[in-house]
């Protein structure tokens, strides 16, 4: 069999390859759902991406006989190290032919770098912060994936146990049934917070009005996302890059928050129409078409996905979450939506999955974070 040749990604055009490779890996595949290409490339660029203030990060390629087999990206964060206390490599951006050859290759080269390091362990798949997609999906083969989740073929985690690589943690997803009308129960709930709280919940009519709150929301995102696994906070710059990136065609009357006397965010809620059928028919790209793709879903669509949800956490525990539910839930039967993506919780976050109790779920999706500790 002809040899495995890695090659590190220098160039613009390498990096171009590297951002492109999946198309043809799961060319066909009717649960892959397209990255934003030009949001690949701006994550590998130092100029975009602020995580570069506090990490290193090399790209791979895997060719056999001239043709691209593989791909690999791996992070040396000092973020992590300070946040944790651990000097661990992270790799992601992972994706290879079925033959573990491939794999090994490319886990190879990110080990190789991670000892040069004095790195105690390699772990992933991760990205630089929690705004990149992680864990690999080891469940759920046969369901549609989402923009913020990583699709993958049911042979990778096979090919990662064998190289010794084990699980670190787990992320589950839930499929949600939005009810036909409110539930009294959350509502009752949910008013009796905000009177007992002195807490007031804030609806959103255009993004402008969102954007007054977006420093604040990403404030309590840092604080409140704090102690979940792998956790780097955002810095300023990246603050202003992901409200620019998100909030620039977010449908707004599915972003909530809440807020005390003091006018202090106390919670939010980020949510929005599913884009997973308007990603793969635009292909990944905004132009010249794709973007009516994504407008159209954004007006007309019966899925919607979760994406982020915060409660400070001295708030946490008091019911402030009823209030964010019950008032998603309402803009979801006002709007039509009748299923509902969870998107990644880890495992263990039992406050959080409590959330779906008053709810029909469908746990069906589990995805992992593999570790291999190095000698």
């Amino acid at each position: 069999m002809p040899q495995i040749e890695i090659r590190e990604v220098t160039t613009p055009g390498d990096l171009k390859t590297f951002a492109h490779f999946p198309r043809s890996l799961y060319k066909d595949n009717p649960y892959w759902v397209p990255p934003m290409y030009q949001n690949v490339l701006n994550t590998f660029s130092p100029d975009k991406n602020a995580a570069y203030e506090y990490s290193r990060s090399r790209q791979w390629l895997a060719l056999r006989d001239g043709n691209v087999v593989g791909r690999v990206a791996a992070i040396l964060s000092e973020g992590h190290r300070q946040r944790w206390n651990q000097a661990y490599m992270r790799f992601g951006w992972l994706d290879f032919v079925d033959d573990p050859a491939v794999c090994a290759a490319l886990l190879g080269r990110v080990e190789a770098w991670a000892r040069e390091n004095g790195c105690s362990a390699v772990h992933g798949p991760l990205g630089f912060t929690d705004m990149d997609q992680a864990g690999m999906l080891v469940e759920g083969f046969d369901e549609p994936g989402t923009m913020a989740t990583i699709y993958n073929h049911a042979y990778y985690p096979k090919y990662l146990e064998q190289l010794g690589y084990v699980k670190d943690t787990d992320w589950v997803e839930y499929e949600i049934t939005v009810p036909g009308e409110p539930d009294p129960k959350i509502s009752k709930l949910a008013n009796i917070i905000l009177r007992r709280e002195n807490l007031r919940l804030v609806s959103f009519t255009s993004k402008n009005e969102i954007l007054v709150y977006a420093k604040k929301i990403f404030a309590l995102f840092n604080e409140s996302y704090r102690e979940l696994y792998g956790f780097i906070p955002l810095n300023e710059r990246q603050v202003d890059y992901y409200t620019q990136q998100y909030f620039s065609f977010i449908r707004p009357e599915f972003v909530m928050a809440v807020v005390n006397e003091a006018d202090e965010m106390v919670a939010f809620g980020i949510t929005m129409p599913s884009l997973t059928k308007a990603m793969q028919r635009a292909g990944g790209k905004l132009f010249p078409f794709g973007f009516i793709h994504l407008l159209r879903a954004l007006k007309k669509n019966d899925r919607a996905d979760l994406y982020l949800i915060a409660v400070k956490p001295e708030y946490q525990g008091k019911g402030v979450n009823a209030v964010a539910i019950n008032h998603i839930n309402e803009v979801y039967i006002q709007h039509g939506i009748k299923k509902v993506e969870s998107n990644p919780e880890l495992e263990d976050n039992h406050r959080v999955q409590g959330q779906w109790k008053h709810f029909d779920t469908r746990q069906h999706k589990r995805r992992r974070c593999y570790i291999k500790p190095l000698s």
